[in-house]
């Protein structure tokens, strides 16, 4: 037989897709089939999952083999920790670091770190885990992060299990809920920093401090049928955050939480997240971006085939005034919106400080973002908001398709210092704002 045909990476894919667009509207005569190509990528599926079946079977390191019984049953960090050590510089090839089903396990603030010896390790987490309801184990020692893993190459992390934060005590003390208290981040129920070749798959994560899963600083990462939950009114609890990292995979996971269903963050390339489900939260959002005149970027990213139920937001970018950077060769299609308010939304003057926000004269470049066959009903009366700086004008939007309606009424579209370029048949059709 022959060699098999090579896959293209992620980044190739999705960089075709959204630079084509672009190249094409320069080009006399090209029509909207040609400026709107159909996206193609890979499916969330990874080659480890082949490598794994195969050769010998992998070497399963069970936690609790290393439970001493000292604590009492309150707290199993310290079996984790062996049984990671374990399992991490095993000289089998393939290793497993298994949380065995039918039984909750409390973990302290908890770092599992690579290198690891093994070629591939596989976290199984079957059972329950559960952090500690008492701020003061963050607080006390400054940390903000609960489960971490950190600098490992090929990680698979799955298995069916919970991952508890416990995080009513945060959200009931936040400065978001409650103006007299001091504002303070909340810890981050899971966490991949410097990972490769990584996956995570089939895990409920609930009720975090703060975010839910944060990626940063990741390279090849495919995640996918998480279900992530909190309540709506729960602040800063954002479902999935992807910083300063490339070729990510994003799909087929449920989440309702009280912010950013999905957010993308500055530093991110090549991302795609496909068949979300999302509500209630702030919906699928690039940014923010620019806080404190900072210098961002995000570009290469396609969001496809999501619904969201009655979100504050749907498909939004939003970015600090002063900024610097750029966002761009971003693609939102083939989206349902149901109830939602601000369905599409680009935001330059985003402000969400104690202080106002005044007008600067630099601010972080919109350009080269598309919107293709998105529809359902707006709950707010302005269903497309462009709302770009006076400083640096978004530059490159194009809208095909596009069916938004209010409940018994029509839906508007406006737009302030952009340049909005449309195609097929669009409602509401956006008109610049005098």
């Amino acid at each position: 037989m022959g060699p098999a045909p090579a896959r293209l990476p992620l980044a190739s894919i999705v960089a075709m897709s959204i630079v084509l667009c672009c190249y094409m509207l320069v080009h006399h005569g090209a029509n909207s089939e040609e400026v709107f190509p159909e996206a193609d990528g890979p499916a969330a599926e990874n080659s480890d999952e082949l490598w794994l079946r195969s050769g010998p079977p992998p070497r399963v390191v069970d936690v609790d083999d290393y439970a001493t019984g000292d604590a009492g049953g309150d707290d199993d960090t310290e079996a984790f920790l062996a049984a990671w050590s374990e399992a991490c510089n095993s000289s089998d090839d393939r290793s497993v670091f298994l949380v065995p089903e039918g039984k909750s396990y409390l973990l302290m603030p908890v770092i599992f770190r690579g290198p690891c010896r093994a070629v591939s390790i596989t976290a199984m987490i079957k059972g329950t885990l559960e952090a500690p309801s008492n701020r003061s184990v963050w607080l006390d020692h400054n940390l903000q992060e609960w489960i971490t893993f950190e600098g490992i190459d090929r990680l698979r992390v799955l298995g069916g299990g919970t991952l508890n934060g416990n995080g009513l005590q945060w959200w009931i003390n936040s400065c978001k809920l409650n103006k007299s208290m001091r504002c303070v981040t909340g810890p981050t129920a899971l966490y991949f920093r410097r990972c490769t070749h990584l996956v995570v798959e089939e895990l409920e994560v609930r009720d975090s401090m703060q975010m839910h899963v944060a990626i940063a600083y990741s390279w090849n990462v495919v995640v996918s049928k998480l279900f992530i939950t909190a309540p709506g009114w729960s602040p800063n609890t954002d479902g999935i955050h992807v910083s300063n990292s490339r070729e990510v995979s994003i799909s087929k996971c449920t989440i309702s939480t009280g912010d950013d269903c999905i957010s993308i963050v500055t530093g991110s390339m090549f991302v795609r997240v496909t068949s979300i489900f999302c509500g209630p939260g702030h919906g699928i959002s690039i940014g923010s971006l620019g806080a404190n005149n900072s210098w961002a970027h995000v570009s290469d990213v396609l969001v496809e085939k999501a619904t969201l139920l009655g979100t504050t937001n749907g498909v939004r970018i939003k970015t600090w005034q002063g900024g610097h950077g750029y966002a761009e060769r971003i693609s939102f299609q083939d989206i349902s919106m149901h109830n939602v308010t601000n369905p599409i939304i680009i935001d330059q003057n985003y402000c969400d400080s104690k202080r106002p926000c005044h007008e600067q004269g630099s601010a972080v470049a919109v350009r080269n973002i598309r919107y293709r066959n998105i529809h359902g009903t707006s709950a707010s009366k302005v269903a497309i908001n462009f709302i770009c700086s006076g400083a640096l004008h978004c530059d490159g939007i194009l809208m095909k398709d596009i069916y938004l309606v209010g409940d018994g009424r029509y839906a508007t579209c406006s737009y302030t210092n952009a340049t909005v370029v449309q195609f097929g048949y669009n409602v509401p059709f956006c008109s610049a704002e005098m």
